[in-house]
């Protein structure tokens, strides 16, 4: 007659599987950022290769944005009393 697991066994099965979830999802994440950034870089090269924007502007508008996302992000971690 076969053993049961004892429920310590089978909380460590359990906790191993969610690892493995864990992980998998994960590296699904990465590929999905990959593709993500591969999209983005081609459009920014044709909009530059096609004249539609500058070098120069991308930069300002990346500037820009990140200098608004910073200041976002420092009032909703220090909220006006």
């Amino acid at each position: 007659m076969p053993r049961k697991p004892s429920p310590a066994a089978s909380s460590s099965a359990a906790s191993a599987l969610d690892h493995l979830n864990l992980v998998a999802k994960l590296a699904d994440l990465k590929e999905d950022h990959y593709r993500t950034l591969l999209t983005l870089s081609a459009v920014t090269e044709l909009l530059i290769d096609k004249g539609l924007i500058s070098p120069e502007e991308l930069e300002r508008r990346i500037n820009t944005l990140d200098s608004e996302l910073d200041e976002l992000i420092g009032a909703s971690l220090h909220p006006m009393p």
